[in-house]
């Protein structure tokens, strides 16, 4: 996945207070809820040293989330008085929690997003008899979007009434108009629900690359819940998949663990290669704990596994920081990616490994 929508996090030098929050509101007075749970979060950000007037421009926002229903979180990343991040979050937190920090607390939010799958979801629905010679209406809704994220911020939705009797000749026009749209998002998959003998006639006319992608899923198909289009759905069509782009790269790495090609695996040889803006994507089993530590400085590049080491190479009055916040500061900052893998998929060494964009004599092996 790609983390440019994280680069107005590090626009600025922190330190930065970082919050994540349960803002669900399928409960009764769930302004009450969040409004107890914030007050938690902001006495202990006020205990880290956060001052009074970040606290209220963080203060002002909570909760701003209202048109979002369900279960659902909000991330909020402040720094110098200034809101810089304002997310929504697929799940609720498991944790309420709030950390005033030299870096921005990202990986959460990074791992939300994951497994970035583009993709379309079609709903076709018709109440009448599987002709075309009687009365009626066969109505069509189609949204791109990208699980998870896409269940608390759907994209735009296309709308389509079509007369029963004309639904046949109708459906090859719109297929072509679907197969735009899913080009345009670059969609994995074609989600399709609804009547089986309006979906099928839809699905005959699509283009052949885009039928070879459809994945029909049965059950209810309600279209005005606010949240994604066949949002129950896609949950178990996507869980525990790839995208596949990420799997591409995946591909790509374990070709390259086998010819000895432009890779690292381990901690301290991947870590090298980030010092010299050489990772093109990295790949992680899980994210690292939160226990772990690296060296940093004020820079993306200025990371290390010692303080000696990062001295040596003149940086200032290193910190000590958590290992998941220097890397994400580190990919931003170098335009690399991010592929969580399943152990199942690739069992890396230390859990972590890397695609390089290059090697030279330099190289740490």
């Amino acid at each position: 996945m790609r983390l440019s929508f994280l680069e107005p996090l590090y626009a600025e030098p922190g330190p930065y207070v970082s919050v994540y929050l349960d803002t669900s509101r399928n409960i009764e007075h769930p302004e009450r809820a969040i409004a107890l749970r914030w007050r938690r979060l902001r006495e202990s950000l006020s205990r880290q040293g956060a001052d009074r007037g970040l606290l209220n421009v963080l203060e002002e926002v909570v909760g701003s989330d209202t048109e979002v229903p369900g279960l659902h979180g909000q991330t909020l990343f402040a720094a110098h008085g200034m809101l810089v991040l304002n997310g929504e979050l697929p799940r609720p937190p498991e944790h309420d929690s709030a950390r005033y920090s030299t870096l921005p607390d990202a990986m959460p939010l990074v791992t939300q997003h994951v497994p970035e799958i583009p993709y379309m979801a079609v709903v076709v629905h018709y109440g009448g008899l599987p002709t075309a010679e009687t009365h009626g209406w066969v109505t069509l809704e189609a949204e791109t979007g990208t699980w998870p994220v896409s269940t608390v911020t759907p994209g735009e939705r296309l709308h389509h009434r079509v007369a029963v009797a004309i639904w046949h000749r109708t459906a090859l026009r719109l297929g072509h108009r679907l197969d735009e749209r899913a080009r345009r998002a670059h969609a994995d998959a074609v989600v399709v629900g609804g009547d089986e003998w309006a979906c099928n006639v839809l699905i005959r006319r699509l283009p052949h690359a885009l039928r070879d992608k459809v994945v029909r899923v049965g059950g209810r198909t309600p279209t005005d819940t606010g949240r994604a289009l066949l949002e129950p759905q896609l949950d178990g069509v996507f869980r525990g998949r790839m995208a596949a782009h990420d799997r591409e790269l995946v591909d790509i790495f374990i070709g390259r663990r086998a010819l000895d090609g432009p890779m690292t695996e381990g901690l301290a040889p991947t870590v090298a290669a980030l010092q010299r803006g050489q990772v093109a994507a990295l790949l992680l089993n899980r994210p690292p704990a939160s226990s772990l530590r690296l060296w940093a400085g004020s820079q993306p590049t200025q990371l290390a596994l010692s303080e000696a080491e990062l001295t040596s190479f003149g940086v200032r009055a290193p910190r000590e920081e958590r290992v998941d916040e220097a890397l994400v500061r580190a990919l931003v900052g170098t335009g690399a990616e991010l592929v969580v893998v399943p152990e199942s998929e690739l069992r890396l060494y230390e859990g972590v490994g890397a695609l390089l964009r290059y090697t030279d004599p330099g190289t740490p092996s």
